[in-house]
């Protein structure tokens, strides 16, 4: 029947392996549970019902059963009596009805096959949802520790990332310094180099200009009479 064509895979599937599966545990869970609870609401809709057609064709068969044992009974009963004809008759129905039972048996089996099915399915149901509901405290605990391992992960990061900034910051301090040594040791070399003997001529032109000014001026002290 459709229904348990339907619902056959929920038979088959492992819990843990759709778990396993899930993108967003916390968030696919939550949605795992609404369609399993949907899906157990109406498994059991259609369990009840598949459960009462069993319960009905078994009444069937048994009913069927009581029939032929009756006129089984009313046909020995004819005979005994000496009533060959009526025993024929009532032999004849007991026959059909022996033939109707033969076919209310496999309907009765047939439904009791898809009642056994479907009641598998509804167990399965209650035991998925119930291990689910047990474990998604424990998932979305999992989930809450994972995203501080991350945050700590990042700032590890970010820790790292300072510490090779630090570490290149320091690489161009020692460039610029090598760069300024370099730039300093130009610029004295750029310079005009000392000549020794232009220092010392005028070193005595200085002195010899000291000596005229201190001539003339005994001079004109010895004009004035002073």
């Amino acid at each position: 029947m459709g229904m348990l064509e339907r619902f056959n895979d929920i038979v088959k599937s492992n819990i843990n392996a759709v778990l396993d599966k899930l993108e967003n545990p916390a968030k696919m869970i939550d949605q795992y549970l609404r369609d399993l609870t949907e899906d157990l609401a109406e498994v059991k809709k259609e369990t009840a019902g598949v459960m009462a057609e069993e319960a009905r064709t078994k009444r069937l068969v048994e009913e069927n059963q009581k029939e032929v044992a009756k006129y089984d009974e009313l046909a020995r009963r004819a005979l005994q009596a000496g009533n060959e004809e009526d025993a024929r008759v009532l032999i004849a129905k007991k026959q059909q009805l022996v033939t109707a039972g033969e076919s209310l048996q496999v309907t009765y089996q047939t439904a009791k096959t898809n009642a056994e099915k479907m009641r598998q399915m509804h167990d399965k149901l209650v035991n998925d949802i119930s291990s689910l509901e047990a474990r998604r405290s424990a998932v979305k605990a999992k989930l809450a520790v994972a995203k501080t391992q991350e945050k700590v992960n990042e700032v590890g990061n970010a820790s790292a990332r300072a510490a090779g900034a630090q570490s290149a910051f320091d690489r161009m301090e020692a460039k610029a310094d090598r760069m300024l040594d370099e730039a300093n040791a130009m610029s004295e070399l750029n310079e005009q180099p000392v000549d020794d003997a232009k220092r010392i001529e005028e070193k005595y032109a200085a002195a010899g200009n000291d000596a005229s000014v201190a001539e003339e001026l005994e001079k004109m002290k010895k004009e004035l009479g002073l």
